[in-house]
């Protein structure tokens, strides 16, 4: 498909921002989803994800994935989508590449962390952290706070894993001050960014496992659907490396993935009538995804990955190791707000749950390796 559908975003009907910018502000001929993607891409939290955890905390080696790279291969994911869907490219991108600003230090690890810090004060969540980083921590503009993100871009990220009917304090603070609509579907290309993201981790997962030596070959090829596939590629590459086998098994499943999703997208869209993108918010389901069959592959093809990789002892270790460091950074900072750098400490609040919200705030910015930094600089290397 070429051109632009009825159904995608149009920049040129975008809700607009929070803040009206002076006509001035425009720098290039770029349009409002074109300005959102790059700002996230010149923005500081954005490159801090390169030293954030995606499977492997502080990775050693040099080819493993992290955030950064990991949001890489989504957008190329949901870019190939986008476009075959006649959807707007950079919205996709956009979404794609912002989807995990929010995540803190060492990955679901330190999210597990701060969860728990902040029982009492309305709890922790990456994907509210995303949108409060984009439109409350991120303040590079003098005239107003945050990036001043388009209402397709934050609506996308607050929704892009379907409606939200209870809303934690920080989703719904931001609604309040900008309403997202959170109780209706978002658009297709968040939902295609939301797939893209799971076909992405779902593939790119089993070569780090695999180069990490915590996952064989052999146990991946337990599940008939993948062992299947790969005898057919053994066979067409006879004598080929068993390296090159395995990128290839990637490449394939990647690309069947994607072309499941771009036909079901298809056929739910004419099977529903859908029309406009305001028609895709209103058809109460998800329309963009895997078909009935693939899903049921997909979701067992993800329990295989959290029972051998995911959960493997190795992980499970270091997962508790950077889950200490991250609790013991909160009730540091907690007990003793000296410890904090010179400008958290000028807008630390007095009262609760400001206080302990700020202090989390300052522990999500914080990479893999920043973190480990502070704990040693606090509590000693040997701990």
């Amino acid at each position: 498909m070429t051109g632009r559908a009825s159904y995608a975003c149009d920049p040129d009907k975008s809700r607009g921002r929070q803040y009206s910018e002076p006509d001035g502000a425009t720098r290039g001929p770029r349009n409002i989803f074109q300005r959102d993607r790059d700002r996230i891409v010149h923005s500081i939290a954005f490159r801090r994800l390169r030293h954030k955890t995606q499977v492997f905390v502080s990775p050693d080696g040099d080819h493993y994935r992290v955030r950064l790279t990991h949001s890489l291969e989504v957008a190329q994911i949901g870019r190939t989508i986008a476009r075959a869907l006649g959807l707007d490219e950079d919205l996709t991108e956009a979404l794609c590449l912002a989807h995990d600003i929010g995540h803190p230090p060492f990955g679901h690890a330190g999210e597990d962390a701060l969860e728990e810090a902040m029982e009492a004060h309305g709890g922790f969540d990456h994907n509210a952290q995303t949108l409060r980083t984009l439109t409350r921590l991120e303040s590079p503009y003098p005239l107003w706070p945050g990036l001043n993100l388009s209402w397709e871009l934050l609506e996308g990220l607050a929704k892009h894993n379907g409606p939200v009917f209870a809303p934690n304090w920080a989703l719904q603070e931001i609604d309040e001050a900008f309403p997202l609509a959170l109780t209706h579907h978002a658009s297709l290309e968040a939902q295609v960014a939301a797939i893209s993201d799971d076909i992405a981790y779902d593939n790119h997962d089993i070569d780090d496992g695999i180069r990490a030596g915590l996952l064989t070959l052999d146990q991946l090829l337990s599940l008939p659907f993948v062992e299947e596939r790969w005898n057919r590629i053994a066979a067409t590459y006879p004598g080929a490396p068993r390296e090159t086998l395995l990128r290839e098994l990637i490449r394939q499943q990647i690309g069947v993935m994607v072309n499941d999703v771009i036909e079901t997208t298809r056929a739910r869209i004419a099977a529903l009538g859908i029309q406009t993108a305001d028609d895709v918010r209103a058809a109460g389901q998800t329309i963009g995804g895997f078909s009935a069959e693939l899903g049921e592959k997909e979701r067992t093809l993800k329990a295989f990955m959290y029972a051998n990789l995911y959960h493997h002892p190795e992980q499970l270790e270091a997962a508790e190791k950077a889950r200490i460091i991250v609790a013991d950074l909160f009730s540091a900072y907690e007990r003793d707000a000296s410890l904090l750098p010179e400008e958290w400490q000028g807008n630390l609040p007095r009262e609760e749950p400001h206080r302990s919200r700020h202090i989390a705030d300052f522990l999500a910015g914080m990479t893999d390796r920043f973190a480990t930094n502070c704990h040693n600089a606090i509590f000693g290397e040997s701990s």
